[in-house]
């Protein structure tokens, strides 16, 4: 079991343990031991653009050094973009210091392979193990003469624009749309509003001046009031909503809607098909299960994962399919990026919309989600029975599934981080799906006290 690493890194609130300088510099020299062993000369740390940012580089650049790994510098960029970088450069290993769609008092450090692999389970256990020892005062540090060096990349946003522009086909333009990008004050506050004018768009670019603590503060991807409204403000064709780190996308048709991760999948995946796609599609069990139905209309194979792209990358890898997704906005689509890409997978819609000569609003039509309600149920930890596994809680799961049957869905699940049971249900009405999850809530609130 991982003690530190979550399913996106080590994660927590700056200057509470572990997000401290210490425990970085520490986290840094364990990588480094690890990863040292394994081959890796030089490591690449990217960032977003959280304050904190600058304390976390410096400490994970003294522990890398420490332990006698080279360390390259790029700045804030998106964590895709360090991904690519890794391999452009030829660095061994990357490391993005962002906590994605969290406040910005909120920080978080995240270690991947070259190619943007994410570690293995048993690599992340060994750090661990090596952070222990740290930790417990052991700390050791190389001879003068072999301690790891620091570079700095200055082109590095230079680099990653052009990647992601090649990501539209040569013979297509955006010339002729107006596109709202929102960058969240993170990450790509440069590279995404470069990205689309310089493929010829005319764009209007809001919440791209960053100050360290205003990063996804009432913005971007998990905000998208202020989208919706320059949308309709500007009369534009659509709009784009990144988060943090730019891993996330979700968009804006023009009449304001917005579009999310569930219908952007099923975008990308219908372009897919018709271009001769054989493969299927990995959602996870809070994807919509009017996904689901649409997939199966095309013939096109539909697998669950449990809810974190880390886990949509296992199915993916174990299936050979190379389309994934959340409704949240993270998007896999692996013949085009090896992780997921906000900026990427916008082009990638953009590509599809400019293909059949439609619009945002006609091309999602193929999909109809269904209304899903979601209740959070707070419970004791330590009791004897999960709260899931009552009889009480068994029986009226049974009963609503049985009313819903295939026109709707139940998902209960424990909350990752908080001693919370989510409750999710579908149904082909919102009134159906609210009443469903408010009787199971009702009887999980009586089986926990």
């Amino acid at each position: 079991m991982r003690k530190y690493f979550g399913t996106d890194g080590v994660r927590g609130r700056v200057g509470e343990f572990p997000m401290t300088p210490s425990f970085a510099m520490k986290l840094g020299w364990a990588a480094g031991q690890v990863l040292g062993a394994e081959g890796v000369k030089e490591v690449l740390i990217g960032k977003d653009t959280r304050a904190s940012g600058y304390m976390l580089e410096s400490a994970l650049e003294a522990g890398f050094s420490a332990a006698g790994v080279n360390v390259a510098l790029v700045g804030p960029l998106p964590t895709p973009g360090v991904a690519y970088l890794t391999s452009t450069f030829r660095a061994d290993a990357g490391v993005v210091i962002s906590a994605s769609h969290n406040p910005f008092y909120d920080n978080g450090i995240k270690i991947f392979a070259q190619g943007g692999n994410k570690l293995t389970d048993l690599q992340e256990q060994e750090i661990e193990r090596w952070l222990q020892v740290a930790l417990d005062g052991d700390m050791t540090c190389v001879e003068s003469d072999k301690l790891g060096k620091a570079r700095r990349i200055d082109d590095a946003a230079g680099r990653y624009t052009e990647y992601c522009k090649a990501n539209l086909p040569g013979h297509l333009s955006l010339n002729g749309l107006k596109i709202v990008v929102d960058s969240a004050n993170g990450a790509a506050y440069k590279v995404a509003p470069a990205v689309y004018r310089e493929l010829g768009a005319e764009l209007i670019s809001i919440h791209d001046k960053p100050n360290g603590l205003n990063i996804n503060a009432e913005c971007g991807a998990t905000s998208m009031q202020s989208l919706r409204a320059a949308v309709l403000e500007h009369q534009a064709d659509l709009g784009i909503a990144l988060d943090g780190d730019a891993d996330r996308l979700m968009m804006v048709d023009h009449t304001g809607t917005v579009v999310d991760g569930d219908e952007l999948l099923y975008l990308l995946a219908k372009d897919a098909k018709e271009a001769g796609y054989t493969g299927g599609v990995v959602g996870t069990q809070m994807s919509n299960l009017g996904l689901e139905h649409a997939l199966s209309a095309m013939n096109v194979p539909f697998k669950r994962a449990k809810v974190g792209d880390r886990y949509v990358m296992e199915q993916l890898k174990a299936t050979g399919w190379r389309l994934g997704g959340e409704g949240s906005g993270h998007l896999l689509s692996l013949d085009h990026a090896s992780t997921g890409d906000a900026v990427i997978a916008s082009l990638r819609v953009l590509t599809c919309l400019l293909q059949q000569q439609t619009n945002l609003f006609e091309a999602k039509q193929g999909m109809h989600k269904l209304p899903q309600t979601l209740i959070n149920v707070r419970f004791k930890t330590g009791g004897a029975v999960s709260p899931l596994e009552t009889e009480k809680v068994k029986q009226v799961v049974a009963e609503v599934e049985n009313r819903l049957g295939d026109n709707g869905r139940v998902l209960l699940r424990k909350s990752g981080t908080e001693p919370l049971i989510r409750v999710m249900v579908e149904a082909t009405n919102a009134q159906t799906a609210e009443a469903a999850a408010t009787d199971i809530a009702g009887v999980i609130r009586e089986s926990v006290g």
